[in-house]
């Protein structure tokens, strides 16, 4: 298999990576949710756990969608092994896309979220979720991210040959001063604007832009349609969740994740000092963005789009 995760580190269960020398001398637990059929988070996530182990000394855990033979399947929407590991993490780090998960599984997801403790999200979480209304748990389609993490899916500007050029400017939101933001200077993802507030639109509870993306395409300006859905919109933000231990949950959130951001080292900066800040760490100045092995992930996109063949715990791309 090709290597992207070496023996730097042991691989466990469903993906649990034991923490090398640098550990604190009680490591963060930090659990990774991926099951994502687009953007590739089952390459993108192991990559940014293994940043967190290393400049957190962090103990992750990486819980996949695998199929029946315990190899990583991104296109199964029903199943994510591992997720008993939510119930003592420290945090719970959210890359999923239209699942639909048994209630005993989901049960991990959403007690978590009610317990307050910290969670971070990347781009499709948003619409983590898809269940129809005969199950009784629609509300996890919209109402529950909206509430955890400040917005549901509503629309983008547009994919224009997805992956040959980035197609949105990031730059700081004009007056925001926040430790997420040490370190991060303005830069272009591969990302397509995701529209989360203007128009009919509001970010919900406290949440607090951070980074503004500017599509440099759209076909909501070709449309006509910028009145609702204007060019520019929050990128990141942090907020807060309570849920029913009435414990405010600090939120990091980024609607970027394109399997190509990841290669500016910004968007690394940024997804580190999210995690930190939501374990209320203090923020390094300065953190070692190098990856610690070649990051050479698949091109966004559907079907069969991943790399096959892949087992959560031998996980070498």
């Amino acid at each position: 298999m090709l290597g992207l995760l070496a023996a730097v580190t042991t691989w466990s269960g469903c993906g649990d990576k034991q923490p090398g020398p640098e550990t604190l001398a009680v490591p963060p637990h930090l659990v990774f949710v991926i099951g994502d059929e687009e953007y590739r988070s089952e390459e993108s996530m192991p990559m940014l756990a293994d940043l967190a182990r290393r400049e957190l000394g962090a103990r992750v855990t990486l819980c996949f969608a695998v199929d029946s033979s315990g190899y990583i399947d991104p296109n199964r929407l029903d199943h994510i092994q591992g997720l008993q590991a939510l119930d003592s993490a420290d945090l719970m780090v959210l890359f999923t896309r239209f699942r639909a998960l048994p209630e005993n599984e989901l049960r991990h997801i959403t007690a978590y979220a009610e317990s307050g403790r910290p969670m971070v999200g990347f781009r499709t979480a948003t619409h983590a979720f898809l269940y129809p209304d005969s199950s009784g748990l629609a509300p996890m389609n919209n109402t529950w991210p909206a509430q955890v993490f400040g917005q549901q899916w509503i629309t983008h500007h547009g994919h224009f040959e997805d992956g040959n050029a980035p197609l949105t400017e990031v730059y700081p939101t004009p007056n925001a001063a926040h430790p997420v933001l040490k370190g991060v200077a303005p830069f272009r993802a591969y990302s397509w604007l995701y529209h989360v507030n203007g128009g009919e639109w509001r970010l919900q509870g406290d949440a607090s832009p951070l980074l503004t993306g500017r599509a440099l395409r759209s076909a909501h300006k070709e449309a006509g349609r910028t009145d609702q859905y204007p060019l520019t919109n929050p990128v990141a933000w942090t907020k807060t969740y309570t849920g029913a231990s009435g414990k405010p949950s600090r939120v990091f959130f980024t609607t970027l994740g394109h399997p190509y951001d990841w290669k500016d080292p910004n968007m690394r900066r940024l997804a580190l000092n999210g995690i930190f800040w939501a374990l209320g760490r203090e923020i390094p100045d300065s953190l070692n963005l190098d990856f610690t092995r070649a990051y050479a992930p698949n091109n966004s996109g559907f079907g069969m789009q991943y790399k096959t063949g892949v087992r959560p715990e031998d996980f070498d791309l």
